[in-house]
């Protein structure tokens, strides 16, 4: 049996008496794009914050690839790229500079050659390479962050909020860029508030509400579980945390 690329058991992550994840169980495999949506407040930063290694839960482990946090904490992040929704760009640096800055920190000279134009071109960032990041848009610097956390190959992507500041060419970009990476087997853990994009392009969601899954299926296993058929996502996600509610 392949071992998931990301597996929570039993997660709960407390900040002194209050539990922000409870009890929190899920994988994800090689090759899905898994979605994760909640209301504000939910849970889910604090997931990713785990799950990236930025915290560690109170109770239950993790793995990622197999890999434990505290005993494989730098293979891990070899294996993984991360985006926030707020990336940290070194600003003084050129759009070029800042990916030869991100090769030489995952040391990946002798080990993979890279080509920074490619990355560059991809994201279409190509005729701003050599001009400051902080004369970057909003959106142009999304997308830098992407192509800086894609330049070692990781093997699991982990997303908050991919689609901020976006323009319609650089979402349509952003997507087909996620249906590639799973075609080649990476996982992708993708949060967002855009229950169209998680509808559109994950094979599962995971619905949390106050620190607990409700509910972890594809589309049209949600549908079912929230009596909902044919429904859209944005139905089955109020349908679900309002009877929570209730």
């Amino acid at each position: 049996m392949t071992q998931p690329a990301i597996l929570l058991k039993n997660v709960t992550k407390k900040y002194g008496q209050f539990a922000a994840v409870r009890n929190l169980s899920l994988e994800v495999a090689g090759g899905e794009i898994f979605g994760f949506v909640g209301p504000n407040g939910a849970g889910k930063t604090t997931t990713i914050r785990m799950i990236t290694g930025l915290a560690y839960p109170s109770e239950g482990s993790i793995q990622i690839q197999g890999h434990e946090y505290l005993k494989e904490d730098l293979k891990i992040k070899q294996i993984m790229g991360y985006i926030p929704d707020r990336p940290y760009l070194y600003e003084k640096l050129t759009g070029r500079e800042y990916l030869e800055f991100i090769y030489g920190v995952y040391n990946l000279n002798g080990q993979r050659p890279v080509d920074v134009d490619e990355y560059l071109k991809l994201f279409d960032l190509k005729d701003w390479s050599d001009e400051l990041v902080e004369s970057y848009s909003h959106g142009m610097k999304q997308r830098l962050a992407f192509a800086g956390a894609l330049l070692h190959n990781p093997d699991v992507l982990v997303v908050d909020e991919p689609m901020v500041g976006l323009d319609p060419r650089g979402i349509r970009l952003i997507k087909d860029l996620f249906r590639e990476l799973a075609s080649r087997n990476v996982a992708v853990f993708l949060s967002t508030h855009n229950l169209e994009l998680a509808e559109q392009v994950c094979h599962r969601i995971g619905i949390i509400y106050e620190g607990q899954l409700l509910a972890c299926d594809d589309i049209n296993g949600l549908r079912r579980q929230a009596s909902l058929l044919e429904s859209r996502l944005e139905d089955i996600f109020l349908r679900l945390t309002t009877e929570e509610i209730k």
